[in-house]
Protein backbone atom coordinates (compact mmCIF):
# COMPACT_ATOMS: atom_id res chain seq x y z
CA UNK A 1 0.00 0.00 0.00
CA UNK A 2 1.21 4.03 -0.58
CA UNK A 3 0.86 6.16 1.89
CA UNK A 4 1.34 10.39 1.78
CA UNK A 5 2.43 12.55 3.88
CA UNK A 6 2.02 15.90 4.11
CA UNK A 7 3.96 18.53 6.28
CA UNK A 8 3.12 21.95 7.41
CA UNK A 9 4.78 24.55 9.16
CA UNK A 10 2.83 25.26 12.70
CA UNK A 11 3.15 28.36 14.82
CA UNK A 12 4.13 27.72 18.58
CA UNK A 13 1.63 28.25 21.21
CA UNK A 14 0.97 31.93 22.34
CA UNK A 15 2.11 31.48 25.65
CA UNK A 16 5.87 30.45 24.53
CA UNK A 17 5.90 33.52 21.79
CA UNK A 18 4.79 35.70 24.72
CA UNK A 19 7.81 34.14 26.64
CA UNK A 20 10.06 34.88 24.43
CA UNK A 21 9.27 38.21 23.69
CA UNK A 22 8.85 38.94 27.91
CA UNK A 23 12.77 37.41 27.65
CA UNK A 24 13.77 39.75 24.73
CA UNK A 25 11.45 42.78 26.84
CA UNK A 26 13.48 42.40 29.84
CA UNK A 27 16.66 42.22 28.78
CA UNK A 28 16.38 45.02 26.04
CA UNK A 29 19.22 47.41 26.32
CA UNK A 30 19.41 50.89 25.60
CA UNK A 31 21.34 52.40 22.09
CA UNK A 32 23.08 55.22 21.09
CA UNK A 33 23.09 56.63 17.58
CA UNK A 34 24.95 59.67 16.67
CA UNK A 35 24.03 62.11 14.21
CA UNK A 36 26.88 61.68 11.73
CA UNK A 37 25.73 57.78 11.49
CA UNK A 38 22.07 58.59 10.25
CA UNK A 39 22.68 59.70 6.76
CA UNK A 40 20.86 57.62 4.24
CA UNK A 41 22.70 55.51 1.86
CA UNK A 42 23.00 56.94 -1.42
CA UNK A 43 21.03 56.63 -4.39
CA UNK A 44 21.72 54.22 -7.03
CA UNK A 45 20.77 54.36 -10.78
CA UNK A 46 21.92 50.50 -11.95
CA UNK A 47 20.62 48.48 -8.68
CA UNK A 48 22.05 45.25 -10.24
CA UNK A 49 25.28 46.45 -10.09
CA UNK A 50 25.10 47.88 -6.80
CA UNK A 51 23.07 45.52 -4.92
CA UNK A 52 23.75 46.15 -0.66
CA UNK A 53 23.15 43.41 1.46
CA UNK A 54 20.17 43.50 3.61
CA UNK A 55 22.46 43.76 6.43
CA UNK A 56 24.51 46.40 5.17
CA UNK A 57 21.46 48.64 4.26
CA UNK A 58 22.01 51.18 6.82
CA UNK A 59 25.45 53.06 7.24
CA UNK A 60 25.20 53.21 11.15
CA UNK A 61 25.93 51.12 13.88
CA UNK A 62 23.81 50.48 17.18
CA UNK A 63 25.98 51.63 19.98
CA UNK A 64 25.59 50.84 23.67
CA UNK A 65 24.63 53.82 25.51
CA UNK A 66 27.00 52.60 28.02
CA UNK A 67 30.28 51.96 26.81
CA UNK A 68 30.91 49.17 29.13
CA UNK A 69 27.90 46.88 27.33
CA UNK A 70 28.38 44.51 24.74
CA UNK A 71 26.65 46.03 21.00
CA UNK A 72 23.29 44.09 21.03
CA UNK A 73 22.46 41.53 18.43
CA UNK A 74 20.77 41.03 15.26
CA UNK A 75 17.58 39.37 17.38
CA UNK A 76 18.02 41.76 20.68
CA UNK A 77 15.55 44.15 21.32
CA UNK A 78 16.68 47.55 21.56
CA UNK A 79 15.44 51.34 22.47
CA UNK A 80 16.93 54.54 22.24
CA UNK A 81 14.66 56.66 24.72
CA UNK A 82 13.48 55.36 28.32
CA UNK A 83 10.12 55.12 28.60
CA UNK A 84 8.04 57.60 30.24
CA UNK A 85 7.27 56.69 34.34
CA UNK A 86 4.19 56.10 34.68
CA UNK A 87 4.06 56.98 38.76
CA UNK A 88 3.92 60.83 38.12
CA UNK A 89 0.89 62.30 36.57
CA UNK A 90 1.85 63.65 33.03
CA UNK A 91 -1.49 65.23 31.35
CA UNK A 92 0.87 65.73 27.94
CA UNK A 93 1.10 62.10 27.44
CA UNK A 94 -1.88 60.99 29.41
CA UNK A 95 -0.38 59.58 32.51
CA UNK A 96 -2.69 60.19 35.19
CA UNK A 97 0.20 58.92 37.94
CA UNK A 98 -0.71 56.54 40.67
CA UNK A 99 -1.27 59.12 43.73
CA UNK A 100 -3.96 58.24 45.81
CA UNK A 101 -4.85 54.96 43.98
CA UNK A 102 -6.21 51.91 46.20
CA UNK A 103 -3.83 49.59 45.63
CA UNK A 104 -3.09 45.19 47.13
CA UNK A 105 -0.69 45.17 49.82
CA UNK A 106 -0.39 41.20 49.35
CA UNK A 107 -0.38 41.36 45.84
CA UNK A 108 3.29 40.93 43.91
CA UNK A 109 1.07 42.06 40.47
CA UNK A 110 0.23 45.39 39.11
CA UNK A 111 -1.94 46.21 41.57
CA UNK A 112 0.65 45.84 44.24
CA UNK A 113 1.20 48.66 46.47
CA UNK A 114 5.64 47.76 46.76
CA UNK A 115 4.83 49.12 42.29
CA UNK A 116 2.28 51.06 42.21
CA UNK A 117 2.90 53.15 44.96
CA UNK A 118 6.76 53.76 43.38
CA UNK A 119 8.55 53.70 46.97
CA UNK A 120 6.51 56.98 48.49
CA UNK A 121 4.98 54.59 50.76
CA UNK A 122 1.09 53.95 51.75
CA UNK A 123 -1.26 53.47 54.51
CA UNK A 124 -3.30 50.32 55.21
CA UNK A 125 -6.78 50.59 56.18
CA UNK A 126 -8.99 48.02 57.44
CA UNK A 127 -12.83 48.23 56.89
CA UNK A 128 -15.67 46.19 58.98
CA UNK A 129 -18.54 45.95 55.91
CA UNK A 130 -21.56 44.85 57.12
CA UNK A 131 -24.51 43.68 54.10
CA UNK A 132 -27.79 42.36 54.61
CA UNK A 133 -28.40 38.87 52.51
CA UNK A 134 -31.45 37.19 51.55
Amino acid sequence: SCTVKTCWMRLPSFRSVGDALKDRFDGASRIMVRNQDLVAPAQRNDAALHKVPRRDRYAFQLLPHNPDHKAPGLKDLVYMEPSPGFCEKNPRLGIPGTHGRACNDTSIGVDGCDLMCCGRGYKTEAKLVVERCN
